[in-house]
């Protein structure tokens, strides 16, 4: 391949996918390995399907403190992770060493921070860029170096700019404004009162921005859509903040420390038969003598 090109991973969300999408697996001293399993084989899945040169996982490492300061109810909606889940993280961290696949956790920064910090510097850098992500805060650095593989869009193609039009109505430029707008229930961003996602693209087509779409508030026939804009400017200024990703964050490993590494075999080895990952084990040229649990995998 002559282009470099970065496979970027949300690592909760698809840890939290596969935990969800296998309900029960667990290994011969009864420990749950769903999640395991289900990462393993989802970004087996991701890099034959990106055929990426660079890897990294990232992983949340806490809140930002200042979206925090602009709303203290960021994100507290989100239920504790479950402990089942919890107990896996850390083999979930093994293996990708084990597996010679960069990974990045940063405490106090949130994933989506340094996943946009890595996209921009990569684009920058000439690489082709694709984001493992079903968060649609990632919509807003799609260009024609980045794209988007979600995991819930079962064309499994990468996103383009024309793509992310087709999904909200606008651009990736204007995506920040768009959520601005109408909020996200998922981490508790209250929206403007009675914009929702087609409002929103009308008012960006209309007037081009947010900001301006406040500005001509006045002029708006529709008298409760009127009313709800002209008391929105602190809303959508906070909004802006918290929804913008922070594409600049400051001493983070080299660009190239993405390359993956050797795998460590003996490593694997051990883990897939604690696990009781039979196929996986195959996988690896040896089979245990006698089936494990887990044997149809």
């Amino acid at each position: 391949m002559s282009e470099s090109r970065l496979l970027l991973v949300d690592g909760h969300a698809y840890a939290y996918r596969s935990f969800h999408a296998i309900r029960s697996l667990n290994a011969p001293d009864g420990s749950p390995t769903n999640a395991l399993f289900g990462f393993i084989k989802a970004l087996q899945k991701l890099i034959a399907c990106t055929t990426p040169t660079h890897v990294l996982v990232v992983w949340d490492g806490g809140l930002d403190s200042a979206r925090m300061v602009d709303l203290p109810d960021y994100k507290a909606n989100r239920a504790p992770t479950p402990d089942a889940l919890d107990v896996q993280f850390p083999q979930l961290a093994q293996w990708l060493d084990a597996a010679g696949w960069p990974q990045l956790q940063r405490e106090g920064t949130e994933a989506d921070d340094w996943i946009g910090t890595y996209a921009t510097q990569a684009a920058q850098a000439g690489w082709s860029v694709v984001i493992a992500s079903p968060d649609k805060d990632f919509l807003q650095l799609v260009n024609d170096r980045i794209g988007i593989f979600n995991p819930n869009d079962k064309t499994e193609k990468i996103w383009t700019p024309a793509d992310v039009e087709a999904k909200t109505g606008v651009l990736p430029h204007l995506i920040a404004d768009w959520l601005a707008l109408i909020g996200d229930s998922v981490d508790n961003i209250p929206g403007v009162p009675g914009v929702g996602p087609k409002t929103a693209t009308d008012l960006l087509k209309k007037y081009g921005s947010a900001e301006a779409a406040i500005a001509a508030a006045p002029s708006i026939k529709a008298e409760k859509l009127r009313t709800e804009l002209m008391a929105a400017s602190e809303t959508l200024r906070r909004n802006q903040r918290m929804v913008r990703l922070k594409c600049d964050l400051p001493d983070g490993p080299p660009l190239e420390s993405s390359a993956p590494r050797p795998r460590d075999v003996a490593t694997l080895r051990e883990m897939y038969r604690r696990w009781g990952f039979r196929g996986l084990l195959s996988e690896l040229g040896e089979a245990p003598a006698t089936p494990v649990q887990g044997d149809l995998f």
